[in-house]
């Protein structure tokens, strides 16, 4: 098991519902593929230093997850098709990779 992290920027026209439930898919992939979500930090809204997709700013989260090396490859194919995802990256914060 490694130990990971998934930053992810949602659009910030999300009502606070959406913006639970998205986070809760996102959580929801990650157990599905074999990790398990350590802790979730919540920026909250963002000014952009650019616009991205007509967009000035965003809904920040960083999910700390631990998981095979097989499951970020899963969980990445399945975010990047999520509508109101702006942006992702995961990374993995193990040193000896």
């Amino acid at each position: 098991m490694r130990n990971y992290e998934l930053a992810l920027v949602l659009f910030s026209t999300l009502s606070e519902e959406q913006k639970v439930a998205e986070l809760e898919k996102v959580k929801g992939l990650i157990t599905r593929f074999g990790g398990e979500v350590v802790g979730v930090d919540d920026w909250g809204k963002r000014k952009f230093a650019y616009e991205i997709n007509k967009q000035k700013e965003g809904f920040y989260y960083f999910i700390k997850f631990t998981s095979e090396t097989s499951a970020p490859v899963e969980i990445e194919d399945r975010i990047r098709i999520m509508e109101t995802v702006l942006r992702y990256l995961i990374v993995c914060l193990d040193e000896d990779n």
